[in-house]
């Protein structure tokens, strides 16, 4: 079966590397795998001991990053390697100033590369975040006697663990992984149904992140010029039919205030033709200050301000959720205290779940169906709080996943 899997994972890069040809992203991601060693090599010797954290992209680092965190003031002489599989990840960390000794791709999972890269370090503890699983690295982290944790452990029915076929890959994460911290208790009960059993249910990790957002200096610039007070709707990661519904708003309630944060900053020239009348947050300057009464609609054109700008809103709408591209973060929005909303097109996402059944949030079949509603809540001010109270005792009460984790971690290490 390891012959199969190696097979894939060439036909994988295969597929990169012609999909790179019309692909920009793809592109990017296979030069800045070429660099991965160089990058550990300038970094490390073969005797530091590196704590690693693998993320698939962004949202997974931002789930590990209070362990990773914590792990560093529990190990402060230890070295750290964050590695993504995703450029969109590992763009938005490069830039700015992170944790990390090192930051890079993980190189594709064959044995020559995996044992060139690892070469160049002591790996101490490795943990993967959700369900980021590279059988090869694996096994060559755990050849070194390396520890292997996975983070916010994240099993569904439809994975490959759970198909006829996929008795290999069980096997591998049992010889491989010594612990699973699951999100919930029906993904360690799966998890446990194969026999993965050393784990526990730690909880969500992203619960502590978007706690310690909210407890941040907050600020966005020019932000509270602009809503004045008067109430503000958040769309944060949006698509088509997240914008679709800013438009609906946009008519129906001339009084509302309106954020639009897109998912894919290529959106911004198709909205500025819905929202003629919209400004850019790109045009806004104390220099120019302009009379934000006259303005309804404001269009973010920069990435790195959704989760402070949450902090304006008083309900949000996330993106993602109308389509199968997947629902993007709710919970950056609902540690405010206001209502999230998004389409009923999510998978995959307990804390969407969750969410509804303490009526912190709600979702829609169709932005048709959602548009109508929000303009009834925002004329509800009982309503609209409540609901926003029920969104922040929600994520209050979430465990201390992160404390959970190293704690068992420090108390459990080998060295």
């Amino acid at each position: 079966m390891k012959t199969i899997y190696n097979i894939l994972v060439s036909l994988l890069i295969t597929g990169m590397k012609i999909g790179a040809v019309f692909n920009y992203k793809l592109k990017k991601g296979l030069a800045g795998r070429r660099q991965s060693c160089e990058i550990v090599k300038s970094k490390f010797s073969a005797d530091d001991h590196v704590i690693w954290m693998h993320a698939a992209s962004l949202g997974e680092y931002e789930q590990g990053l209070p362990v990773l965190e914590k792990l560093k003031e529990a190990f402060p002489t230890h070295k750290i390697l964050v590695t993504f599989f995703s450029p969109s990840g590992y763009d938005h960390v490069i830039t700015k100033k992170n944790i990390a000794d090192a930051v890079c791709y993980l190189p594709f999972d064959t044995d020559r590369w995996v044992k060139e890269f690892t070469s160049n370090f002591t790996t101490d503890i490795f943990f993967t975040v959700k369900y980021d699983f590279w059988y090869n690295l694996l096994d060559e982290l755990k050849r070194q006697k390396a520890e292997i944790y996975v983070v916010s452990a994240l099993f569904y029915e439809t994975q490959v663990f759970f198909k006829f076929y996929g008795k290999w890959f069980v096997k591998e994460l049992k010889e491989n992984v010594d612990f699973f911290f699951h999100q919930t208790t029906h993904s360690s009960a799966l998890a446990k149904g194969i026999g993965l059993k050393n784990s526990i249910t730690a909880g969500d990790t992203r619960y502590d992140r978007v706690k310690q957002l909210r407890d941040r200096d907050n600020t966005v610039k020019f932000i509270d010029e602009f809503t004045q007070n008067q109430k503000t709707v958040i769309f944060g990661s949006s698509w088509e039919a997240e914008e679709r519904i800013a438009e609906i708003l946009s008519v129906k309630n001339r009084n509302l205030k309106i954020i639009i944060a897109p998912h894919d900053l290529k959106r911004v020239a198709a909205l500025q033709t819905t929202f003629p009348s919209a400004i850019l947050y790109s045009q806004l300057s104390e220099k120019n200050p302009l009379n934000y009464s006259n303005v309804q609609v404001l269009i973010i054109d920069c990435i790195g301000l959704l989760a402070d700008l949450y902090s304006y809103g008083d309900i949000a709408v996330v993106g993602g959720g109308f389509h199968a591209k997947g629902l993007h973060n709710i919970l950056e929005a609902a540690t405010y205290g206001i209502p999230v909303f998004f389409g009923d097109q999510f998978r995959k996402n307990p804390e969407a779940d969750g969410l509804i059944a303490h009526n912190g949030g709600k979702c829609f079949e169709d932005e048709f169906f959602a548009a109508p509603y929000l303009l009834g809540l925002v004329n509800d001010d009982v309503l609209l709080k409540k609901m926003g109270e029920n969104a922040a005792n929600f994520v209050n009460q979430q465990p201390p996943a992160s404390d959970i984790i190293v704690d068992f971690v420090v108390k459990n290490h080998r060295l």
